[in-house]
């Protein structure tokens, strides 16, 4: 596990998995949104963050969370990637955390809402299309994902040892 996209719907816990991950496994973390969002939420448009995401995914070791939905151009990181991990989290659990962590605009809410319905198949279809080689490890509850984060930090304690 060297290059790892991390993807789910929002609220999903991308950001704090990708910051858990970083620590167990010593990858540095790129948090997708600080280099997508302009300072007035403006996205990056999309030949240009194909650009950013190009030079980002040059390294060989990297964990990047984020989804951004109908703004993204996801095949760049799913190129490098060997491991993706979907967030495949339910609305009332993604929902409420969302709530917990800030305000929210009316898409990003219109994105939690459809995620399953639009977003997810797009996704899927992606990692099967750019990511074929890579290890598809897909978590549906923050219990699957903590024992994923518990078997993470084993590996690489042994591979230390």
């Amino acid at each position: 596990m060297k290059r790892v996209v991390i993807l789910g719907r929002g609220g999903a816990g991308k950001s704090t998995l990708a910051t858990t991950l970083g620590t167990a496994t010593g990858l540095p973390v790129i948090e997708l949104d600080k280099h997508f969002w302009g300072p007035a939420l403006e996205p990056t448009p999309p030949a240009r963050w194909a650009v950013v995401q190009n030079e980002l995914a040059r390294a060989d070791h990297w964990i990047m969370d984020g989804d951004l939905g109908p703004y993204d151009v996801l095949k760049v990181r799913l190129r490098r990637a060997d491991t993706v991990l979907l967030l495949d989290y339910s609305f009332p659990r993604c929902a409420w955390q969302a709530l917990r962590r800030s305000r929210e605009r009316a898409d990003f809410w219109l994105g939690v809402w459809s995620w399953c319905r639009r977003h997810r198949p797009l996704l899927i279809a992606a990692i099967t299309t750019h990511a074929k080689d890579a290890q598809l490890v897909v978590l549906r509850n923050p219990r699957a994902t903590a024992r994923f984060v518990a078997q993470v930090r084993d590996d690489h304690r042994d591979a230390r040892s």
